[in-house]
């Protein structure tokens, strides 16, 4: 109880950010938003309809469609989400910020809009519309969610040009950059890291490297195959994200027909990352 009442607070949170990076950054710079914003942003240019009411209405439409794809938890999460983004978008609508440079509307718009659909997604929740479309490119295609949120929102976002122009298009594109960095950070963690189980005939040369070249440690598991019932040693290995690279070298080289897969690891404490605190 006291979990669901926690991620509650964060949903409502994330989407007090997120309507705020928009009432603040890009409607009064006549920047543009990816995803279902967007086309509210564009209809809010064209016919001035209420940004809160519009995307209520499309995004209660897109989840009715695309409920399926989630879990029941993140279902609930995501209506509260669509009502809590639809009412902060109307209570804010009115505010305003004392800023005149667009660059840094833009550059504080991303901080906001990431911050705010992270913690979202962080708690479990979507803001519907195109982060359904991402949340199935996860799941089928394996994408980062943060990317595939990217590049659903730049089909969205470029379709604003002909209203925008191209300068404010330019902008609108790195503040979506922004806001999917942002977002990647919250979702991974403030200490991100790869961990990977390899399955090789030729295990001591690939620990052996590892040890020696990325001054990494090794854990040596002991498993066998289910069908063939013959003895094999799995690695476990923890590394940061831009030592994969250097890894899957290691590996080719050893033995180019090793099983090797690679997940995503929150955080990590112990010896060669944080300390665990007390």
């Amino acid at each position: 109880m006291k979990k669901r009442l926690v991620d509650v607070v964060l949903l409502m949170a994330g989407s007090f950010l997120f309507a705020l990076a928009i009432n603040l950054f890009v409607i009064p710079n006549e920047l543009a938003e990816g995803g279902v914003t967007g086309i509210t942003i564009i209809l809010y240019y064209l016919f001035e309809w209420s940004l809160g009411l519009v995307n209520l209405i499309i995004n209660s439409f897109l989840l009715i469609i695309g409920y399926k794809f989630l879990d029941k938890t993140t279902t609930a999460y995501t209506i509260l989400v669509v009502a809590f983004n639809s009412l902060f978008l109307h209570l804010t609508e009115s505010w305003t910020i004392a800023s005149d440079e667009i660059i840094v509307n833009a550059i504080f718009g991303g901080i906001f809009s990431g911050f705010g659909i992270g913690i979202i997604v962080r708690a479990g929740g979507t803001t519907a519309g195109t982060v359904i479309l991402a949340r199935i490119a996860h799941k089928f295609l394996d994408w980062n969610i943060s990317y595939a949120l990217l590049f659903f929102d730049l089909l969205v976002a470029c379709s604003s040009y002909f209203l925008i122009g191209a300068e404010r298009l330019m902008l609108t594109i790195v503040m979506l950059y922004i806001a999917t960095k942002v977002m990647d950070f919250i979702i991974e963690g403030v200490n991100p890291k790869k961990a990977v189980t390899i399955i090789s005939t030729n295990h001591a040369e690939i620990a052996q490297q590892v040890n020696v070249l990325m001054d990494r440690g090794v854990t040596v598991l002991t498993g066998y195959g289910y069908y063939t019932k013959v003895a094999k040693e799995v690695l476990y290995i923890v590394i940061n994200k831009q030592e994969i690279s250097q890894l899957k070298k290691i590996v080719k080289a050893a033995d180019k027909d090793a099983f090797l897969t690679i997940h995503d690891v929150r955080d990590v404490f112990g010896e060669g990352f944080v300390e665990l605190s007390k």
